[in-house]
């Protein structure tokens, strides 16, 4: 069962960062980067590493929140 989920995950990974990648509004795009950045930390958190999962999480939320923030400030000047 859990290899099914292992699988399903690295699948999704590429499927997701692809998705990203080609998103034309930049606030979808990095809501899909915070999913695929939380599809990372559990996958690395099933590597049986929960500290290095919990420090990207961590990490990507910082970028994320400076993402939307510098989007915010630049459609505000538009």
């Amino acid at each position: 069962m859990t290899s099914v989920i292992h699988y399903a995950l690295l699948v999704l990974l590429p499927v997701v960062g692809m998705s990203a990648l080609l998103m034309k509004n930049l606030v979808s795009a990095v809501i899909v980067y915070t999913i695929l950045s939380l599809l990372t930390a559990v996958v690395i958190f099933q590597l049986r590493a929960p500290d290095v999962a919990l420090s990207l999480l961590v990490v990507n939320a910082v970028a994320a929140a400076i993402f939307l923030f510098t989007v915010h400030k630049t459609e505000v000047e538009e």
